[in-house]
């Protein structure tokens, strides 16, 4: 077994450093593995940690240095998630601490509340596949996916020397998990399709270039496939993110909100059309037109 390096967290507390609170992340307190096997670290890791460890893990998810936010504190998720490595009272606090963390007020720094919402559909993905949680925890993660995603207005995705925040695109990965839940209610997708709406074209957001307009059409395109939300639910839907007669859109061509709404809409609609013009499955496949007629309406 290649356990070499795999060692019992490093649960010392230490002072951040002045940087760490200048720019609101506390460095990570959970040691790597010296060989850098994630996935012979997690078979070890998850099956010893206490609910201090599965703290000191979630924390490193705000970690400013990439390599162990991304590349070691949500990878170790994923593999410990994925590699059905998590007890079901494990995932159950999981659940609950990175709940609160992407609930919690926005820091400076910006890493961590994105990146427990991408931590938060590897927990969402686990209970499509092999339900665990109760009715009321699943209505609850919907309302936190659902609210995390309507709430973003960080809108950095990759940065040179900082990686990602990717705020949309994280909060729109948690809500394609949620759509793909058979147990996912009709209340529940109905909030995750206005969480989504909101994001499409918000007034504040930059051009998506980090390709926050796909992620935003997956989920949408999953949810076509529930027969409880008719065409007629579709179209007042896509209406909606018709231009109106706010600044931005009378006069688009001539400021700059209004061309990254003409963007921003563009992407998203063209994301939904190509997808759904090229399936087989009927209920996407309707799609396609509020699509184009989205694009028709754009100025």
């Amino acid at each position: 077994m290649r356990l070499v390096g795999i060692i019992a967290v490093a649960m010392a507390t230490l002072a951040p450093t002045a940087d760490a609170k200048d720019d609101g992340a506390a460095p990570c307190n959970v040691a790597r593995p010296a060989d850098g096997d994630l996935e012979a670290y997690a078979a070890a890791f998850f099956p010893r940690a206490s609910k201090t460890d599965l703290d000191a893990l979630a924390a490193c998810l705000g970690d400013p240095d990439p390599a162990v936010r991304d590349d070691f504190a949500y990878a170790l998720w994923s593999e410990g998630l994925r590699g059905n490595h998590l007890r079901t009272d494990q995932m159950r606090h999981a659940l609950g601490r990175l709940t609160a963390m992407a609930t919690a007020p926005d820091d400076r720094a910006g890493f961590a509340k994105p990146f427990a919402a991408l931590a938060l559909s590897e927990v969402a993905r686990t209970d499509r596949l092999a339900p665990w949680m109760s009715e009321a925890e699943l209505r609850a993660l919907a309302a936190t996916g659902a609210a995390y995603l309507r709430g973003v207005s960080d809108y950095r995705g990759f940065t040179a020397g900082e990686g990602w925040r990717h705020g949309v695109a994280h909060g729109s990965d948690l809500a394609l998990q949620l759509a793909l839940n058979p147990r996912l209610t009709r209340a529940d997708a109905e909030l995750l399709l206005g969480a989504i709406a909101a994001q499409v074209a918000p007034a504040a957001s930059p051009y998506y270039h980090h390709g926050e307009s796909a992620r935003l059409a997956r989920p949408v395109l999953f949810l076509a496939r529930r027969p409880d939300i008719d065409d007629a639910a579709w179209a007042a839907w896509f209406n909606a993110l018709h231009p109106d007669t706010s600044a931005r859109w009378t006069d688009a061509y001539t400021n700059d909100a209004g061309l990254a709404a003409v963007h921003n809409t563009t992407a998203f609609a063209n994301a939904i059309y190509v997808s759904a013009a090229e399936t087989q499955d009927p209920q996407i496949k309707r799609l396609a037109p509020l699509a184009i007629a989205l694009l028709k309406a754009l100025p």
